[in-house]
């Protein structure tokens, strides 16, 4: 709860609970977090944790799906209304052969959430290694084949995933929004979820996250693309820095 109390302070507005390594929460304790950001006027959303595949193999499927619907279960407990996850991996397949087991996996779990009278967006988010599940074509097929699904876009992710620099000008993130906006709706452009921090990366995608003024993230690029399209939603800082380099993303999308 003093995390949600700071962020406020701070005149920041959302918060992303890290349940990365598992789902440990008490439904008391997730009362109070609800509380809190009510309170405090902060928007909840949680990570799931990481140990989760849509691509799993059929005896270890069980488990990934448990620790997804447990966010999904504790995090609207708690106040969340988007569960952000790391859809899996190809492990070498080809994407057309894997999307299906994912996006039939991914509906039975919506399925039974609504149910149960469970409201939340679950949203696979757009990984930065290409031997991963999670382009952004991979997200935008789980969102348009099934209602309640919608990415979670990490533009750094997105820069670093083709392991040659690209992804990093206006026009393409303006290529991006356009496409994004075609596949699944204009009205997909008003409740974006997106991750950003800067990005260290090879030839192999991803290695590590980075402060933004240390990497080759072309922000005010980005969001000038952003601005332009009428962009809307919520920006989540996952740099190494965080409350500096939040503070930074909001007086710069501000001065726009």
């Amino acid at each position: 709860m003093g995390s949600i109390i700071r962020i406020a302070e701070l005149g920041l507005t959302a918060f992303e609970l890290g349940w990365v390594q598992s789902v440990r929460v008490t439904e008391d304790t997730c009362a109070k977090i609800k509380t809190a950001a009510e309170e405090q006027k902060v928007a909840i959303s949680v990570h799931a944790p990481y140990f989760i595949n849509l691509n799993a193999e059929e005896e270890e499927w069980p488990k990934s799906r448990k620790r997804l619907m447990d966010a999904a279960f504790y995090g609207n407990l708690a106040g969340a209304t988007d569960i952000i996850f790391h859809p899996g991996s190809y492990f070498g397949k080809p994407p057309d052969q894997v999307l299906p087991i994912a996006i039939s996996r991914l509906r039975e779990c919506v399925e039974e959430l609504r149910a149960n009278k469970n409201p939340v967006t679950h949203r696979p988010e757009t990984m930065g290694k290409s031997a991963m599940l999670g382009s952004l074509r991979d997200t935008l097929e789980m969102s348009a084949a099934i209602p309640g699904i919608k990415p979670c876009i990490d533009f750094a992710h997105l820069h670093a995933r083709n392991g040659d620099g690209s992804i990093n000008s206006f026009v393409e993130w303006v290529d991006l929004l356009n496409g994004y906006a075609n596949f699944i709706g204009n009205d997909s452009l008003l409740s974006l979820h997106i991750h950003l921090s800067g990005i260290e990366y090879s030839e192999k995608g991803e290695r590590k996250h980075l402060p933004l003024k240390k990497s080759d993230l072309r922000l005010n690029e980005l969001f000038q693309a952003l601005h332009e399209a009428n962009c809307q939603g919520r920006i989540l800082c996952e740099s190494p820095l965080l409350e500096e380099d939040a503070l930074y993303m909001k007086e710069l999308w501000e001065s726009l």
